[in-house]
C-alpha cells in the first residue's frame, strides 16, 4: 500500500513515515498544501493523510481541489482543531475520516486500514502481471514456485511498473515517483535498480522483463521466446 502524508510539522511527518513504513506501507511525505496537491494529482496512492493547517494551501483546499479533479482516493484529515464545524467542513468537502491531534499512531493506522477496507478503490495487496506476483506486504516477487525478496527501492520501482503494466515510464518519471522531487540521487540510480530487477526476474524464471523503449523509457512486458524445432 502506498500513502501520502501531508503534515507541516516535520518531526511528526518523519515519525509517521517511519511508523507506516514499519507496517509495510510505502510513504511519500510533504510539508505544505501545494506539494500535497501536486503529489496527489500526479501519482497513484491508496490513501492520503492531510493536515488541515498547512502553508501555501490548507488541507481543506487541497481536499476540495482533488475531489473537483475527480480524484477519489480515500483521505484522512488531521488537525489540532476539535470543533464540530471543522469536522463538518471536512466531511462536506469529501473527507473519508477525521482524526484530531494528539492521537496514538496505532489508532491512526487502524483507522487508515479501516478507511481502505471501506473504499471502493480497495485492492488486494498482491499485484499480478504475466507469470509474476508481487506481495505488497512482504516485498516478495514470485514466479510459480520461485521467489525473491526485493529491496525497498526495487520494490517501489516494480510496484510502479506492476500497477501500470505496459505503460512506458521515463527515467525522470521513475525518479520523481520513487525517489521524489527533492532527492539528490542521480538518474543512473534508476538504471542500476532496473538492471537488478531484470536479473531477479531472470533468476526466478519469469517471462516478464523491464523492456527499454529507446528514447522513451521503460515498461513491464511479457517476453515470450518462441522455440522452433531445430
Amino acid at each position: 500500500m502506498r500513502i501520502l502524508i501531508a503534515e507541516d510539522e516535520v518531526d511528526l511527518a518523519e515519525a509517521l513515515t517511519v511508523f507506516f513504513e514499519r507496517n509495510q506501507f510505502l510513504v511519500d511525505a510533504v510539508h505544505d498544501g501545494r506539494s500535497a496537491y501536486e503529489y496527489a494529482s500526479s501519482a497513484e496512492y491508496d490513501a492520503i493523510i492531510l493536515d488541515i493547517m498547512m502553508p501555501k494551501m490548507n488541507g481543506i483546499e487541497v481536499l476540495e481541489k482533488l475531489r473537483s479533479d475527480g480524484i477519489n482516493t480515500p483521505i484522512m484529515m488531521l488537525t489540532a482543531k476539535t470543533e464540530k464545524d471543522d469536522r463538518i467542513t471536512g466531511f462536506n468537502a469529501g473527507a473519508d475520516d477525521y482524526l484530531p491531534k494528539p492521537f496514538e499512531p496505532d489508532e491512526l493506522i487502524a483507522r487508515v486500514r479501516a478507511m481502505l477496507r471501506r473504499s471502493d478503490n480497495y485492492t488486494s495487496s498482491v499485484l499480478s502481471f504475466g507469470d509474476i506476483k508481487l506481495d505488497s506486504a512482504s516485498g516478495i516477487l514470485q514466479c510459480k514456485d520461485n521467489s525473491v525478496r526485493l529491496s525497498g527501492r526495487e520494490f517501489q520501482v516494480m510496484e510502479l511498473f506492476m500497477r501500470s503494466p505496459k505503460v512506458v515510464f521515463s527515467a525522470d518519471k521513475i525518479m520523481e515517483r520513487v525517489w521524489g522531487w527533492e532527492s539528490e540521487a542521480e538518474v543512473n540510480v534508476v538504471w542500476v535498480h532496473i538492471s537488478n530487477l531484470r536479473k531477479k526476474l531472470k533468476a526466478i524464471g519469469s517471462e516478464v522483463s523491464v523492456v527499454a523503449n529507446r528514447g522513451l523509457g521503460y515498461a513491464l512486458e511479457v517476453e515470450r521466446v518462441d522455440k522452433k524445432d531445430s
